[in-house]
Order: structure tokens, then sequence, then C-alpha cells
């Protein structure tokens, strides 16, 4: 079948071949008939290093696709269905999971070091990121990986629901819990980004400042739902405009840099709320004194996975977008084949796209 493989972390292309098979099925496994999967911008992090993940690898964890078979013991799927790919499932049994904390299971995380995938001409081993691997044709996984979809939800939104739908919406809801009648900003405005802005709108937000250097994407942010749109040098401005110089109620930090948590942080207002949702390196340090953590008291939340159950929230979402409280099919800009995935790595790369999807 057809992968996208990145041979050598630190590579800014992709190589699609067609000598890779899916490896590892077997009891409690599922082979999945990938159909769609989007481009988030944790795919690059991984490629460039910022994120650990063993190469070489294929990208991609935000897919959807049919079952194509299953394993003994596996109950909660059969072929036929479809069915969107968790890359964090929860075992139900962990520390976490009993706590109902599910987001933060590491059950997933196991798989993460073992190879999904081969080249059939040399044998080689080849890992998927995050345990998936959904740029490729099929994928196999654990079966708590693949989460039945209802028939009228598409491929294509599915599959930004298995992730950055779920992250965005989640920081708002789950984590942040945003109230009614306040102030947010949200600094990145990616896929996300838009996500925790549509969530922060959900909740009730008065206003919600926008914030990315990208016109396109400031453009964007104000159709899902922001009432202001600024580049990063005018985010100050802002803050005076919308709070009087106090300060945000909410601020996102959808970046993952420590640059940008600064920042975030010096915007919320004292006793307000920093919701850090980007994924950083690990080498990257924010620093706070010691004395302004005391006397600010402002809470800094960190958002894995939207914060919360994520089954509960794919069905939350779905409900959303049903009910027209969300718009999912106005975050995907950009449509490519497989084939074209690394003029969608351009595309990403230069703020063009805010998510690319790619039908396989």
């Amino acid at each position: 079948m057809r992968a996208a493989v990145l041979h050598e972390t630190g590579q800014d292309k992709l190589d699609v071949l067609d000598d890779v098979e899916a490896v590892g099925f077997g009891p409690g496994k599922a082979r999945i008939r990938v159909r769609a999967t989007g481009l988030c911008h944790s795919d690059v992090s991984a490629m460039n290093g910022v994120l650990p993940q063993p190469a070489p690898f294929v990208p991609g964890h935000e897919g959807a696709g049919e079952i194509l078979e299953v394993g003994d013991g596996v109950a909660n799927v059969k072929p036929g269905d479809r069915v969107l790919v968790c890359w964090l499932p929860a075992c139900g049994q962990c520390p976490a999971c009993r706590r109902g904390q599910t987001q933060l299971c590491l059950a997933g995380f196991m798989n993460a070091g073992t190879p999904n995938f081969r080249r059939s001409g040399d044998s080689s081993d080849l890992f998927g990121f995050a345990g998936t691997g959904t740029f490729a044709e099929e994928i196999v996984v654990d079966a708590s990986c693949a989460v039945p979809i209802p028939d009228d939800v598409p491929f294509d939104i599915a599959a930004l629901i298995g992730c950055g739908v779920t992250t965005g919406l989640g920081a708002a809801i789950n984590t942040a819990e945003v109230a009614p009648g306040s102030s947010v900003a949200v600094i990145g405005c990616g896929g996300v980004g838009v996500s925790a802005i549509q969530g922060a709108r959900i909740k009730g937000a008065a206003e919600i400042v926008a914030v990315d250097p990208v016109a396109s994407r400031r453009e964007a942010a104000l159709r899902f739902g922001a009432t202001q749109a600024v580049g990063p040098d005018e985010l100050s401005d802002a803050r005076q405009r919308v709070t009087e110089g106090e300060g945000f109620d909410y601020v996102f930090e959808v970046v993952g840099k420590s640059a940008t948590t600064r920042t975030a942080y010096e915007m919320t207002r004292r006793g307000g709320t920093l919701c850090v949702v980007g994924a950083g390196a690990m080498d990257d340090q924010v620093q706070f004194n010691m004395f302004e953590l005391f006397f600010d008291e402002k809470r800094i939340l960190p958002s894995l996975y939207g914060g919360g159950d994520v089954l509960r929230s794919y069905e939350r979402a779905i409900a959303l977008w049903r009910a027209g409280r969300v718009d999912l099919e106005g975050m995907i800009t950009h449509r490519v084949r497989l084939t074209e995935i690394n003029e969608a790595l351009e595309q990403m790369r230069s703020g063009v796209a805010l998510r690319t999807c790619i039908e396989i």
C-alpha cells in the first residue's frame, strides 16, 4: 500500500512509498482503511523533532475510515464500521482513568515505541506517529483506538474531531470553563486555535480577541466567532481597548512556544486564567518569578487533548456540529491527495492553510 514516510528526524519532506504494509494485526487489534486524515501541526513538530517520535515513521494521527477486519476478542467494532482514530485511548483501569481523567491515560503511549509498518522490499520497520500513522492507506491499531461514528458524519469531519477540534473545544469548555460575559484572547489561530475560539463563543464569552501573525488566519478567526483579530504587535493595544488595561479573563496559548506563553501570561489579568494548549519542546523553558506567581494569583492550566473524557468530547462535538453551533466544514481550507502531501506541508508552514484534509 501507499504511505508517506519520514526517513530521518529533521527532514522537511515526506517520501510517498508504495511498498509499505501495516503490521501487528492480531487479538485485540483492528485494521482500518483510512479515508481521510487531517494535517495537524503536531505532525510537523514530530517531523522536526520538537515532539519525541522514533524514526523512520509515518506521520498522521487525525484520521477516519472503515474497519476492514478485527482480531479475536474485539467487541466494540466490526468490519464495515465507520470509525475515527483516537490516538490517545483510555484503558479504563489505570489510576488516571479511575479518577475520571482519561485524557491522562498513558496506555496509548505504550504503543508508540512499537513499529506499526514495514517496508515489504527490505523488511525494515517503520513507526506510526503517536502509535497510529494515518498518512497511510491502512493502519493496524488497538481496537480501543477505533471509535465508531454515525453514518451522517463525513470522514473529513470525523478526522478533525479526532484531534484538533476536540483539543480546542475542550480547552475552552473543559479545562478553562470560560464564563459567560468574559473576555478571551486566543494566541495562535490554526485549526486548534479556531476551535478554542468556537468553544469560547459557545460558553458565552463577550469578547474574543484572535491573535496571529498571518492575515488570512486572522480573517478566518472572525468567521469562527472572534470579535476582533490582531497581529502579535497589536495585542497590547487590544488589551487596553477591551479590558482597559487590566488583562483578559482567559488567554489561550495555542502555539507551543515559551515566548508566546510568557506573552499570554502577561496578557492575563490578575486572578485570570492562562490555558496552555500548544504542544512544545522539552528543552524550551518558560520562566516566571516566584513573586508574580504568588501576588498575581493567575491560574496556569495546561490542557491535553481537550482536558476531558475524549469519547464524551467526540459525542459533544458531533452534537454541536449537527446543531450548527460549530463550523467544522469551514475549517478545511485545502484538500489534497496523499501524493500532494509535501505541497500541503508547505501550505501549513507558510500559514496559508487553516486545516488540510488529505483524502486517501
